[in-house]
């Protein structure tokens, strides 16, 4: 059971069982070995679609971004084992209205792989530092999954250089026992993430889709390419540590500090919000929930979307920024 722990986004574990039989027929194209893939010798050597610049912080980490259109800078926050490629389709887009501006956290991508804490404080610390280094002022954050948590501790935590919020398919809605935080603990080690089996990293991450589309392959490949690279342990640190992160500094109970106004997109198929496995249920519920204790939210529910709502639904999804942002 454990190394089916270990998905793309690590945090959230569900059963195959679990998928829509649709989706599950689907998804059997991306079941057959990967043959031809060629090893990274660094996570550096990542293919993006957009040109990656980079952002030496003072506190240490080098951050790669990407940096595209012209406007009202909206940034992109990447989620738990992700990283900024996920957002491809939304700034394709949104690129066209706005300066779209997407990061790889420190341990993720293509950003430095020194070690440091996970904590979301220390993420939304490291967003503060980016915004400052790079002159902007008033953006909006949107942030995926993890993403998602760490959008809201920067906007309670740093409220005069945060405009807005989107959050899609964010962590942090959903409470956890002291029990199930140590699982989380117990569970997620630096061995368990750098040995995920080839058919786990292959199966956990269609999961993360309602139909899981051709053109996500590369989340596959990527992810069964960087286990070659030099600085692949120190991302599996970086992703043990963020899960740790998440569990030590919930967001739940400080929503009703959020003051800026919010957008929350959630795939009405999300297979891992909430927890199935810990926490049986529906999105549904957790989003209302959200939704209620964030005072000036908008809630959008996206119709066959999972978890990946952004990539698998991305038009309705950027008509939702849109709409909101105007």
């Amino acid at each position: 059971m454990k190394s089916q722990i270990y998905s793309a986004l690590f945090l959230f574990f569900i059963a195959m069982a679990m998928i829509h039989p649709a989706q599950a027929q689907q998804n059997q194209m991306f079941l057959a070995p990967y043959d031809n893939l060629k090893p990274l010798v660094l996570m550096e050597d990542l293919e993006y679609p957009f040109e990656v610049k980079y952002a030496q912080l003072e506190s240490g980490p080098s951050i790669a971004y990407v940096d595209e259109g012209e406007g009202d800078v909206i940034i992109f926050i990447h989620g738990l084992g992700s990283y900024l490629p996920a957002w491809r389709k939304n700034i394709d887009s949104l690129k066209t209205q706005y300066r779209c501006i997407a990061i790889d956290l420190p341990g993720y991508g293509k950003s430095s792989k020194t070690p440091h804490s996970g904590k979301m404080t220390y993420y939304a610390s490291v967003l503060k530092e980016f915004i400052e280094t790079l002159g902007l002022n008033k953006v909006t954050l949107a942030g995926h999954s993890m993403g998602g948590q760490i959008s809201m501790v920067a906007a309670i935590n740093y409220p005069n250089l945060i405009k807005n919020i989107v959050l899609v398919a964010p962590a942090g809605f959903e409470s956890f026992t002291e029990g199930q935080k140590q699982w989380f603990r117990n569970v997620m080690t630096l061995d368990g993430v750098k040995n995920t089996p080839a058919e786990d990293i292959q199966t956990n991450l269609a999961v993360n889709f309602y139909n899981m589309p051709a053109d996500a392959e590369f989340m596959i490949t990527d992810r069964l390419n960087m286990r070659h690279a030099a600085d692949f342990e120190n991302y599996c640190y970086a992703v043990v540590q963020s899960v740790n992160g998440m569990v030590d500094e919930p967001v739940l109970g400080m929503l009703h500090k959020i003051s800026q106004p919010t957008l929350i997109i959630f795939g009405a198929n999300d297979n891992l919000i909430p927890n199935r496995f810990l926490n049986p249920g529906r999105t549904s519920k957790i989003a209302e929930n959200g939704h209620k204790l964030i005072k000036d939210s908008k809630l959008v529910m996206i119709k066959q979307a999972g978890h990946f709502v952004q990539f698998e639904k991305p038009e309705e999804v950027n008509n939702a920024i849109n709409d909101f942002l105007k």
